[in-house]
């Protein structure tokens, strides 16, 4: 009797999905034995670091000893690093591929990820014994990580948040997927020409950016335009086919994120937009230059920039058109992964988590629904259970609305199934409230207007299984405020709170590297790097004299850090021993930026009224600010002339002494942040009650022992409740004033504060430059009715700050209240 031998595979395909067990069975044993011994091992010491870092000069970059500089040592040490890392993604994928666990998709327009390779050095463990290397070979590990661009992939909090919930899922293990655009440009470099913020090109992609894998095979093609033809299947149902007009690639590039402590290495997958015919040789020949890549141009605007202005039809537009692409690519990446397992559309819930990371990404649940070929219903239940939605705003003019006529004109499938969807979901409603029309209005998720909009907030609501907060106080009020109706219809179980978070890998360890190794000295191992409730054990060192005196030398050599980094790109001079109030994030009128620059007009008058002995005992301040304003927001651009106004004449005013400093750092980013948050001695965190979602800057600063100067507004009132009365500086009307407080000011006649009144007036005067410049700002709190209620915050404002230069005149009661904020949080 004979045996036959099975037939092993010898050959090799692209899997875009890896191959489970079974598929592996089928290979040839010899060959898989081969490749084990020839891959990159797990060596992480000084010597094998230095013998890639070479190779990488020598092959990958075609230099020698003799004409390499930072730059190059820069790259030669990333690609180091980065072969590493892929060794972990590759094991990561593969195991997540035998495995077949539920994943986590997180789709977020925005992941500001900053600086890749300290934080890779970091998280893989590999910081001192490839910074030993790099010594030996001439080079200082300082001035090489110097050398990165940041990543051009988001604007504020938003995609700081998305990277850290990537860098926190890879750290706990979790199997997860991002995806995200791979933006040319991103947001804009922010540069300042006579005190206005200028905006120029982000070219973040000018050299080989060592941190993403081209997946140039890995295209999806992604359509727009075009009809819906309606026929009817062998079975009697009524089907519909869309056949677009205008068809644009999606080509995938991965970014590997690794986790800390852990070998689990997950991906956020960026999409780049090409076109379907990138040239076009006949209208070349025929001498139509332009014409022949004008496909191409269009094509390649959809991921050009994040955020392209919608101050005209066309912007509009094109911001439509980047997100479909986007949620298009993502879903058939994640249902093409689905069907690899071989399950039933049943288990799709079972299988796939997608989390929205704000309305942008909401087309994903019509995307969906349009994929199932399923009854309604059926294909109904599994987009609802299969989406959860986090909203990131309260105020109602945030709130994404697309007209339907361009919804339409470029996506003509997807707006019938958004018809259909809201006519079920009103259906449902009626039945629930009979004749309640006036609901039925507020739920819509068409509002009727001329024209009609898309409501993209009501679609995400109605479309996901749940519906989370990001601060404790904002998750209420989007219950009792913005979508009261739909805790009415739903109940309020649907609605949930996830308050923000950062990791402590990032905005402490490295970005705060002193006293990063001073908390671990005294708690005795980096376990504080995964549970940040062991910093609790620091309390126990606010008395200790030796303790306290290396945490204040430690914050001072920050401010000496940052000093540094203002005369470099200001020509400012601060002091290191002046009190740095800090003030740094998207500016926007919510956030009151106006605010604080009134306030230190105010501050500037009574210092000019001082005599020599009260100016002695006065506490020096450098008033520091940084942010951009969104390109086509006029008086957030006109916040930043004021500020930079104010500061020309400030700080050339020599009868003051020094004792008050005004800067605006331009181009603010992640690596910037890192230099600035471990600096502060407060920061302002001053948005109208009720208008700040969270925050998490308000965060990283506390977590890094500075002290919050804030209004009892998103995570504000969290960390408050943490820390404690006495290490926060608390002001302002409560979010439950603010409805009165405007009406007050729409329908009385309420007068300014005096302080305020007082402080405007000089700005109308001239003092600070051209008065008709500032005139539409000050239209604001007058003509404007000063909605973000600074008249009404104004002396409560005025009174913290007095609160805060008293308390900082005593520098040892100042660090006993600086090293409980980081043990509290």
């Amino acid at each position: 009797m004979s045996t036959t031998t099975p037939t092993r595979i010898r050959y090799h395909k692209r899997t875009p999905t890896g191959l489970t067990k079974s598929e592996q069975e089928n290979w040839d044993p010899k060959i898989l034995g081969l490749w084990e011994k020839c891959a990159v091992g797990d060596n992480n010491d000084k010597e094998s670091f230095q013998r890639s870092f070479v190779r990488h000069v020598t092959t990958t970059l075609a230099r020698s000893v003799y004409n390499i500089d930072n730059f190059s040592a820069y790259q030669a040490t990333a690609n180091t690093v980065r072969d590493r890392l892929i060794k972990r993604w590759n094991d990561t994928q593969q195991s997540h591929t035998e495995s077949d666990p539920k994943r986590v998709y997180y789709l977020s327009l925005e992941f500001l990820l900053g600086r890749s390779l300290d934080n890779a050095l970091l998280n893989l463990g590999l910081k001192e014994s490839f910074g030993e290397g790099v010594k030996d070979l001439g080079f200082r590990m300082e001035d090489v990580l110097d050398q990165e661009v940041d990543a051009a992939l988001g604007n504020g909090g938003l995609g700081r948040l998305a990277a850290c919930y990537m860098d926190s899922l890879a750290t706990l293990d979790y199997p997860a997927w991002g995806y995200g655009l791979r933006y040319t440009y991103g947001i804009f470099q922010q540069r300042l020409k006579d005190g206005y913020q200028v905006e120029f090109p982000d070219y973040w992609l000018n050299f080989d950016n060592p941190w993403e894998l081209p997946r140039l095979d890995v295209v999806v093609d992604v359509q727009f335009g075009g009809s819906v033809n309606k026929y009817t299947d062998d079975e009697g149902r009524v089907r519909h086919v869309w056949e677009g007009s205008d068809i644009i690639k999606a080509v995938a590039y991965d970014v590997p994120i690794p986790g800390y402590g852990t070998k689990n290495c997950i991906n956020i997958r960026l999409w780049s937009s090409k076109p379907k015919r990138q040239f076009d040789l006949h209208r070349f020949n025929e001498g139509q230059y332009e014409q022949a890549v004008q496909e191409q141009m269009q094509a390649e605007n959809i991921t050009a920039v994040l955020y392209p202005n919608d101050n005209h039809m066309v912007g509009k537009e094109l911001r439509l058109k980047q997100q479909y692409f986007w949620v298009a690519a993502s879903l058939h990446d994640i249902v093409r992964r689905f069907n690899k397992s071989g399950k039933p559309w049943s288990k799709f819930p079972d299988q796939v988590a997608i989390q929205l990371n704000d309305t942008h990404p909401t087309l994903a649940i019509v995307e969906l629904q349009r994929i199932l070929c399923l009854d309604w219903d059926e294909a109904w239940d599994i987009v609802r259970r299969t989406f959860a939605f986090t909203n990131h705003t309260i105020l109602p003019e945030a709130m994404e609305k697309w007209p339907v006529p361009m919804v339409a004109y470029l996506l003509p499938r997807h707006m019938q199934i958004i018809f259909d969807i809201n006519l079920f979901f009103l259906q449902d409603v009626e039945k629930k409230f009979p004749d309640d029309r006036d609901l039925l209005a507020k739920l819509s998720i068409i509002e009727e207007s001329t024209p009609q909009f898309v409501r993209m907030a009501h679609l995400a609501i109605v479309g996901s299984h749940r519906v989370n907060g990001v601060a404790e106080l904002h998750s209420n009020l989007i219950k009792t405020t913005i979508f009261k109706d739909f805790a009415k219809y739903y109940g309020s179980e649907k609605f949930d709170n996830v308050t923000n978070g950062i990791t402590p890998r990032r905005w402490l360890h490295q970005a705060n590297p002193k006293l990063g190794d001073l908390i671990t000295e005294v708690l005795g191992n980096k376990d504080w790097l995964k549970d940040l409730s062991l910093l609790k054990k620091l309390e126990s060192f606010v008395d200790d004299k030796d303790f306290k005196k290396r945490w204040a030398e430690i914050k001072h050599f920050n401010k000496v850090r940052l000093a540094k980094h203002i005369e470099t790109q200001t020509g400012i001079i601060v002091s290191p021993d002046a009190m740095f109030d800090i003030q740094v994030k998207r500016i926007h009128e919510y956030k009151r930026q106006f605010m604080n620059i009134l306030g230190v007009i105010h501050r500037y008058n009574c210092l000019k009224k001082m005599s020599s002995q009260e100016k002695s005992e006065v506490v020096k301040r450098a008033v520091i600010f940084g942010g951009k304003a969104a390109p086509g927001y006029y008086i957030a651009k006109l916040v930043i002339k004021l500020i930079n106004s104010v500061a020309d004449v400030i700080n050339n005013d020599k009868s003051i002494d020094n004792l008050l400093k005004v800067v605006f750092i331009p181009d603010y980013n992640v690596s910037v942040a890192e230099i600035i948050i471990p600096a502060s001695d407060i920061s302002q965190h001053i948005s109208t009650a009720g208008t700040e979602a969270s925050g998490t800057s308000n965060m990283k600063f506390v977590l890094n022992g500075g002290l919050i100067l804030g209004t009892v507004d998103g995570a504000n009132i969290e960390i408050h409740e943490e820390i404690g009365d006495d290490n926060i500086f608390m002001f302002g009307n409560l979010a439950d004033q603010v409805e009165d407080l405007r009406h007050a000011h729409r329908y009385r006649n309420v007068p300014m504060d005096p302080a305020l009144q007082e402080v405007v007036k000089d700005v109308e005067s001239g003092q600070y430059g051209d008065s008709r410049i500032f005139a539409p700002l000050i239209n604001t709190l007058t003509v404007g009715k000063d909605y973000y209620l600074i008249s009404d915050d104004f002396g409560s404002y005025l009174n913290a700050q007095s609160l805060v230069d008293e308390a900082y005149k005593d520098q040892d009661d100042w660090i006993r209240k600086s090293i409980l904020c980081t043990a509290r949080m």
